[in-house]
């Protein structure tokens, strides 16, 4: 599943080529990847013009002129791949982001086609998905907030509102807990999977099994400082494809490149030097410096 800077660099992307568009047709082959009526669907998406396209954790909702929007959850395995063949510019013509298999450069619609927005100039989205999995779901602008799945979402750590002293508190609501699992853990802070958990902790040198309570003030202050400084480098690079995921015009992002301990177990610590190891933390696979990281008894 992409974290928030694969996300954020999708929407960055998309931003640029399909808002102030409006959508003629839509076609989907399974109301499992399109749970919407078609009543909804002819009042409230066709004819629409695309206004603005937001991020929350790892969703996207595309706003419409309607007052209705489109949520996004790309799951494991969705794509979405914006076509223009009348675009004069070469880097217009097609745009690609998610799950990198042959639909992001083959022709469309294929057979992990789930939903054909059509828009009047001729240019086309295509919501691809494997496993179905994925979905987009068309609701009133003013309920999205108030679904189950965003009310259950903890902070945007890129937010200004995201101070120290908000961390601190979101992490204390979970004390007792692993701190590696507090940061997997989307009601304390929306966006953060497995790599930017295991850079952020590799930054303030806390281990991933140390618990929340346990953790010096100090060390908390510097654990907030690397969330945000890795997310917006990460951000800057384009994101992460942790195998999975490309970014927006359908390159892979180069964040990988400057982790600093994800995947590189068997190599040395750029700080101490010691070798770097891998274990399991929260059920995931979890990289470490052992001498930098200790977990404090």
């Amino acid at each position: 599943m992409p974290e928030l800077p694969e996300v954020e660099t999708v929407r960055a992307g998309l931003e640029r080529l399909i808002v102030g568009r409006a959508i003629q047709t839509v076609e989907y082959d399974t109301q499992k990847s399109f749970p919407n009526s078609p009543e909804d669907v002819t009042a409230f998406l066709i004819g629409a013009r695309i206004k603005n396209i937001q991020r929350r954790g790892k969703v996207l909702i595309i706003d419409l002129t309607t007052n209705y929007s489109l949520v996004i959850h790309l799951k494991m395995t969705g794509q979405l791949v914006f076509v223009d063949t009348h675009a004069k510019r070469a880097a217009e013509k097609r745009f690609g982001a998610g799950h990198p298999n042959g639909s992001l450069i083959g022709d469309l619609p294929d057979r992990s086609t789930r939903v054909t927005c059509t828009f009047k100039d001729g240019a086309t989205l295509y919501f691809n998905d494997q496993r179905k999995f994925g979905w987009m779901r068309l609701l009133p602008t003013i309920e999205v907030p108030e679904i189950d799945f965003f009310k259950r979402l903890g902070p945007e750590p890129l937010q200004n509102t995201f101070t120290r002293t908000l961390f601190i508190t979101q992490l204390m609501r979970r004390k007792h807990s692993r701190i590696k699992a507090v940061l997997l853990d989307q009601s304390i802070i929306a966006g953060i999977g497995n790599i930017y958990a295991d850079e952020s902790l590799w930054a303030a040198k806390i281990h991933p099994e140390t618990r929340v309570d346990r953790i010096s003030r100090p060390k908390l202050k510097a654990l907030h400082e690397s969330i945000v400084s890795i997310l917006r480098l990460s951000i800057q690079k384009g994101g992460s494809t942790d195998r999975n995921y490309v970014n927006a015009e359908g390159k892979k992002g180069s964040y990988i490149q400057f982790a600093k301990v994800f995947r590189k177990e068997g190599q040395a610590c750029e700080r101490c030097h010691t070798t770097i190891i891998k274990i399991r933390s929260a059920g995931r696979g979890t990289h470490l410096c052992p001498r930098c990281q200790k977990v404090v008894a």
